[in-house]
């Protein structure tokens, strides 16, 4: 491989793995009661206009973007108690680092996730963890997911327990 494509390819996957961050900033940024539901500030940089998220491993189906960000934040967007701020009033999204192949100007990532989530009455709180299969492709404006499916491991919800080492500041 020469130099030039070499280069080319270490910058093709730093920007990548930048974008695959961007779907926690997204999530996260917006908080169910921040009064700003608006994901596609940072998912705007992340996907396609037409892309498609298959989330049927996780018991749902194939979303394309409009749905989903309506699943995330409610209709037009505007969080509170729309979308997943019904149940969650709070998150934390981590996005590990993904392995990446690059062929010309597509690309396949898979990178692992933790996604952990407050429930809104303050009872619990859920956590997931899987991966994340995604279909890149080369557009004028960067890299950006066409397709993207969930790998579920693990999905559950484990109860609020006080701490008394916390509460007490022994």
């Amino acid at each position: 491989m020469a130099d030039n494509d070499r280069i080319q390819y270490l910058l093709d996957r730093i920007e990548i793995q930048d974008k695959v961050a961007l779907y926690g900033l997204g999530q996260d940024l917006h908080q169910a009661d921040s009064g700003d539901g608006n994901v596609l500030a940072q998912w705007g940089e992340l996907f396609t206009p037409d892309a498609e998220i298959d989330a049927t491993d996780a018991g749902a189906k194939v979303f394309g973007l409009g749905e989903y960000t309506e699943l995330m934040r409610g209709k037009d967007l505007v969080g509170g108690i729309e979308g997943l701020g019904f149940s969650f009033n709070a998150w934390q999204h981590i996005e590990g680092h993904a392995t990446v192949t690059i062929d010309g100007d597509t690309a396949h990532s898979i990178a692992p996730h933790l996604h952990t989530h407050a429930n809104r009455d303050g009872s619990s709180n859920t956590f997931a963890v899987g991966y994340w299969h995604d279909d890149w492709v080369r557009t004028p404006a960067g890299w950006r997911i066409s397709h993207r499916r969930v790998e579920q491991l693990y999905f559950h919800t484990f109860p609020v327990v006080a701490n008394p080492q916390l509460v007490s500041g022994v």
